[in-house]
Parts: C-alpha cells; sequence; structure tokens
C-alpha cells in the first residue's frame, strides 16, 4: 500500500466515524419503513417521507426525492424493496451533482492577484473560529503563507480563541480586541498579507448582531475596506453551519444568505449528530456548494466534502 492509499483509507476511516450516528439512525428508520414489505408501493413511499424528514433532509428536498422515485416506480411498474436503498442513493447522489459544483480532491488555495480573501460567517456557537483555525492549519501544512483577521470584536472569547489558534497553526493573527472596529482589524489583516506576500488571509466576522440590517451594514463596511487593496475581494464568504443543530441550520443559512453573497458552505460537528442528512438538503436548497464538512475534534478532522464519498458512507451498510 502506497503513502497516497494510506492517507486515503485514513480519510475514508475518518468519514465513517464521523458520520457513523447520522448513518445507523437513517439505515435503521429505513428498515422500519420498508418491514414486511416486498415491493415500493404507497405505504412504503409514505414511510420513506416520514425517515427523510425525520433524518433532517428538509421537506422540500424530501419530497424532490420521493417525486423522483415515484416517477421510477411508474416507469418500472415493480421496483423491490430490497432495490429501495441503491434507488435512494442514487437519486440522492443526483441531487448533490445538480448544483454543477467539483468536488475538491484537497485543501487548495486558488491563484489570485494578491492574498486569497476568505471572509468567514454564521452564528456564534457554531464552530465558526475553530473551522477558521483547522483551516488556517490545512493551508500552512500545504506551505501557504496565511494571515488570520479576529474581526469578531464582539466577544472577547472569539478574539483570544482565534489568537490560540494561531499560535497552534503558527500563523499571525492581527487583533485590536474587543469592542474595536472590526472593518480596522479587516483592513489591518488584508494590508499584511499583502505587504508580506501572503497567500491567504482568513478573516473572522461577528457571529450575533440584533437584526440583519446590522449584520448587512457590519460586512458591507468589512468587504468595501478589503476592497481598497484587493478589489475583487473577497474572493470567497464561507459560511458556518452547525450540523446538529438540523433545521435550524437551514434558518440560519436562508438569513445569511439575504444578508450578503455566501458562496461557500462549512457544515461542522457532523460526528456528534444523527442529524447528517441536513448536508443532502442544505447543499440541494441553497445550491451554494458545501465545501468543507467537521468529524471531529482534529484538524485532520475537518475535511473537503466529497459528494460521493459522502453518499457512499450513508448507504454503505
Amino acid at each position: 500500500m502506497g503513502l497516497f492509499d494510506i492517507f486515503s483509507k485514513k480519510k475514508k476511516d475518518n468519514l465513517e466515524r464521523g458520520l457513523e450516528k447520522s448513518k445507523k439512525s437513517f439505515l435503521n428508520k429505513l428498515n422500519k419503513a420498508i418491514i414486511g414489505k416486498s415491493s415500493v408501493d404507497e405505504a412504503v413511499l409514505d414511510n420513506l417521507e416520514e425517515v427523510l424528514i425525520n433524518s433532517d433532509v428538509g421537506i422540500k428536498t424530501t419530497l424532490k426525492i420521493i417525486d423522483k422515485i415515484e416517477t421510477r416506480v411508474s416507469k418500472d411498474k415493480y421496483i423491490s424493496t430490497s432495490e429501495l436503498n441503491k434507488i435512494l442513493k442514487d437519486e440522492i447522489a443526483r441531487l448533490l451533482t445538480e448544483n454543477n459544483t467539483t468536488d475538491l480532491s484537497s485543501f487548495e488555495v486558488p491563484i489570485v492577484k494578491g492574498p486569497f480573501v476568505i471572509l468567514v460567517v454564521g452564528v456564534n456557537g457554531v464552530g465558526k473560529t475553530t473551522t477558521i483555525g483547522k483551516l488556517a492549519a490545512q493551508f500552512k501544512a500545504l506551505d501557504k503563507k496565511v494571515v488570520l483577521g479576529a474581526s469578531d470584536t464582539f466577544r472577547a472569547a472569539a478574539v483570544e480563541q482565534l489568537i490560540l489558534w494561531g499560535e497552534k497553526a503558527n500563523v499571525p493573527v492581527v487583533s485590536k480586541g474587543m469592542n474595536t472596529d472590526p472593518a480596522s482589524v479587516a483592513y489591518e489583516a488584508v494590508k499584511k498579507a499583502k505587504d508580506e506576500n501572503a497567500d491567504v488571509v482568513i478573516i473572522d466576522t461577528a457571529g450575533r448582531l440584533h437584526t440583519k440590517i446590522n449584520l448587512m451594514n457590519e460586512l458591507s463596511k468589512i468587504k468595501n475596506v478589503i476592497k481598497k487593496f484587493i478589489p475583487d475581494a473577497p474572493h470567497e464568504v464561507l459560511l458556518i453551519l452547525d450540523g446538529s443543530t438540523g433545521q435550524n441550520a437551514f434558518v440560519q443559512a436562508s438569513e445569511f444568505t439575504k444578508a450578503t453573497e455566501v458562496s461557500a458552505l462549512a457544515v461542522t460537528k457532523l460526528d456528534g449528530t444523527a442529524k447528517g442528512g441536513v448536508v443532502i438538503g442544505i447543499s440541494d436548497q441553497f445550491k451554494i456548494p458545501v465545501k468543507y464538512i467537521g468529524i471531529g475534534e482534529g484538524i485532520e478532522h475537518l475535511q473537503v466534502f466529497n459528494k460521493k464519498a459522502f453518499v457512499d458512507t450513508f448507504f454503505e451498510k
């Protein structure tokens, strides 16, 4: 077994462990839905609809999946319940590829003029600052020069936590402490990154502002000061969602996509929940690529999201 194969197997093992609760819960519900049935009929489809909704796939995505399976049942006239697992897997895989996004093979930093600027958004408690720290460590491991900006100045803990992650990943953190102007921190972070020819700058932002208008205004200010150095930045607005909150993650995604132009998603804390189906629903409904998933505490447990590997793991008995 070569070195690449060893790394691939470790990554697959991590994914299997991280999705174990979601997978076990889903397959148990699916088995109960078809018990005593030999073919896929209306009752099985009703049960399947309930299974998908209870697995936090979301109502809209669930109805889309059920409709596709109904079409296949009517076309093929007879589908056994033993075939349902494969059909369901095929339809979910198809849904995940409909937004025409290409899976990353590994962590990578796109080449742009000046540093690649990532603006990270999300409510408090979703693992936003931790994800930034892990992302910085992954980029650092690729020999990329990284700068972090502590623009979540409304929480002392967020600033302190980011500084600790900076020390852990051995990357510099631009900080002015708590209750300072977030836009000025972003300004200094991007300036430092540009002056020092850094490859990437990751900026943390406030997780809680009282209204959507406040959130929009704050993010707009940050974007405007960044553009003074790099006109086409930020290159990516990464929204962090807590997978363990299930349907609440849909609400958060809806609010943040209204407040700013989110271009990528990271879904965290999937290892501690049976709500992994939320990744399927969010990817389908918002048509925003899920770029990273968090499946554990370690730096290596932040993984680039691979649609095929996710679906294969989710359905593997």
